[in-house]
């Protein structure tokens, strides 16, 4: 079995664990940010096997370079989209929003 049997590859921004929904991204963000040990991803992600866990992480040693520049454009994208719902908010977070207000102004 090759390191890429293990993933989908669905676009050039989006590698998923195979059989999964859970993006590469997610592991790597708790191995790399949160300085997670594979034990701990496996107590977070309890639905991967411990070996996806493992090929995730060894993918991302055998790529870290391509696999750096993945997770900073999936962090700019975060920012980016975090920025345009605060500037554009949708009609249920104006009304929870004037919620929050009417609660506190009575508090």
């Amino acid at each position: 079995m090759q390191i890429e049997d293990y993933f989908d590859f669905l676009t050039a921004d989006e590698i998923r664990i195979r059989g999964h929904r859970i993006g590469i991204e997610d592991i790597l963000y708790e191995y790399i940010y949160n300085e997670m040990t594979a034990a701990d991803l496996a107590a977070r992600f309890p639905s991967l096997a411990l070996e996806q866990i493992y090929a995730a992480l060894l993918y991302y040693h055998r790529n870290q370079a391509a696999m750096d520049a993945y997770l900073a454009n999936w962090l700019a994208f975060g920012d980016h989209m975090r920025a345009y719902q605060a500037a554009n908010p949708t009609p249920t977070i104006l009304k929870l929003r004037a919620v929050r207000e009417q609660r506190a102004a009575y508090g």
